[in-house]
């Protein structure tokens, strides 16, 4: 009686995904994303990198069984009777993964690293649902397991080496593509059905270009070096530290600007120093040196003009995130941004305000907080 239900519900289970196996796909993608949003919160916590080896090895192994499924490998074995949830799963995981890097690039105030990323995501995950009649399915699979893959390796050995520099971020990529390309192998050699539908040249070449545009977007900045991540940054009008604490004074922007607590214009006060305040999310034992890259907007010559860096050291492992500050005397009026960068230059996140000198007009909803 139970084997007999058991097969019934089975039965009905397999039907239901036969029948809406078109939107299924992009669901359990959705599930993933969800799920490690909820779930996860810091890269060097045990859960958060437990879920992510997991979710990478379960990912690595379902795409082997799955590009094997169509060759018979799995017929008069327990296997044969999941093949059908293969999709599935490794749709999940992809959701779960790329939801995770999205979790940790998001600590980063400077959101176009992020949405750079999550364009890349959407486009292959379009690319594979929506053409697949045009573009061979295994092509597609197969870079986004790479993208995710090297994003996988780029915070995991950092954290593992409290290290994080540009070797190590090469070191990282150089891992990510060895694995790739020996999984790729593994799967060609023992798969008539991806040798016939697939060149490896051609699939090579694919993964060779996207390590070497992801290696570019690392270079010129369009991706921070993670894992660490601009958490908060403002101008204020001081910071003190008192008892391994930092009470910032700053203005508070109107209440319908529900993203940003601070106020971009900045009124300054003559003789006032203008004080700018990060807080940097780094891994625990991580220790790095950081720079405020102070820059002035010239409207002569429309450009922005370096006018100091200013450096300090951190060391990760706080949840809030690794405070410091750096401040300047005799500041011009104008347009004003500041660089959070690494020693080597990388742009951890940028922060803009505006300098007003008008004494006619004076700051107003001064407060205070304890960072």
């Amino acid at each position: 009686m139970n084997r007999t239900l058991e097969r019934y519900r089975n039965s009905r289970l397999r039907s239901f995904i036969k029948r809406h196996g078109k939107y299924l796909p992009i669901l359990f993608f959705i599930g993933g994303f969800i799920f490690d949003s909820l779930t996860l919160g810091r890269i060097d916590r045990v859960y958060d990198l437990s879920v992510l080896c997991v979710h990478m090895s379960l990912l690595s192994i379902t795409l082997y069984l799955y590009n094997l499924a169509d060759d018979g490998k799995w017929e008069n074995t327990f296997l044969k009777s999941y093949q059908i949830y293969f999709p599935l799963a490794i749709q999940f995981f992809f959701g779960g993964l790329s939801s995770a890097y999205v979790i940790y690039f998001s600590r980063s105030v400077s959101m176009s690293k992020t949405i750079t990323f999550f364009v890349i995501l959407l486009a292959l995950l379009f690319a594979n649902e929506m053409l697949k009649k045009r573009i061979s399915n295994k092509y597609l699979q197969f870079s986004v397991y790479y993208f995710l893959n090297f994003t996988f390796f780029t915070f995991m050995i950092p954290v593992f080496i409290k290290q994080m520099n540009t070797p190590v971020f090469i070191i990282s990529g150089v891992v990510s593509l060895f694995l790739t390309l020996l999984l790729i192998r593994i799967i060609y050699k023992k798969s008539p059905s991806t040798r016939a539908e697939i060149s490896i040249t051609k699939l090579i070449g694919i993964i060779l270009v996207m390590y070497a545009t992801i290696n570019t977007f690392y270079f010129t900045n369009l991706i921070p070096p993670v894992p660490l991540a601009l958490d908060s940054g403002m101008v204020a009008h001081q910071v003190v530290k008192e008892n391994n604490s930092y009470v910032v004074t700053y203005e508070r922007d109107d209440w319908y600007i529900f993203w940003r607590d601070h106020r971009l214009k900045f009124i300054h006060q003559p003789g006032e120093k203008v004080f700018v305040f990060a807080s940097i999310f780094a891994p625990t034992e991580i220790k790095k040196s950081i720079f405020h890259r102070w820059k002035w907007f010239n409207e002569n010559t429309e450009d922005w003009e370096v006018v100091d860096n200013i450096g300090y050291e951190i060391t990760g492992g706080r949840d809030a995130g690794f405070r410091g500050f750096t401040y300047k005397n005799n500041i011009k009026p104008g347009l004003w941004k500041v660089d959070v960068t690494t020693k080597e230059g990388l742009i951890l996140g940028v922060i803009d305000f505006e300098i007003i000198t008008d004494t006619n007009v004076k700051p107003k909803r001064v407060i205070e907080r304890t960072f």
